[in-house]
């Protein structure tokens, strides 16, 4: 009986002890749960009439890119993606996919840390479509970022 109670109690420690981090971006040590937050605001392009922000959460050695754009289509699915280089000048392979956005919205879980993508020249885009992926539509560099 003893043992179940000591095993109880290492569990329930474990389990609330790992959320422990603030969700305020406090500088707390990267790779934490409720580590930094980075805002990128992801700004209109080719006259598209979408707007945005994205939110980059480290956690555990990995990145939470959360999008939300106003002014996108509510059915058709927007490929999304991390390119190296800035809106002005991407390189056209993506360097991590993203979840497309579907009715403004996606959120997807990158292997790389939020410290990672702040060291390099970074930036996010939104595709218009499948069919007319040569067209973007929003852009966010991460470089930029605020």
């Amino acid at each position: 009986m003893r043992r179940t109670m000591l095993i109880f109690a290492a569990l329930t420690f474990a389990l609330t002890g790992a959320g422990c981090g603030s969700d305020e971006g406090d500088g707390g040590a990267e790779g934490q749960v409720g580590g930094e937050i980075l805002m990128v605001d992801l700004e209109e392009q080719n006259g598209s009439g979408e707007s945005g922000t994205a939110e980059l959460r480290g956690e555990g050695g990995q990145t939470i890119v959360e999008i939300s754009l106003d002014g996108a289509p509510e059915t058709e699915p927007q490929p999304a993606h991390i390119h190296r280089g800035t809106c002005e000048d991407l390189d056209p392979m993506p360097a991590y996919p993203l979840e497309d956005v579907v009715d403004g919205k996606s959120t997807s879980t990158e292997a790389v840390t939020l410290e990672e993508l702040k060291k390099g020249q970074f930036a996010i885009n939104v595709h218009e479509s499948v069919p007319e992926a040569s067209v973007y539509v929003a852009c966010g560099n991460l470089g930029s970022a605020t």
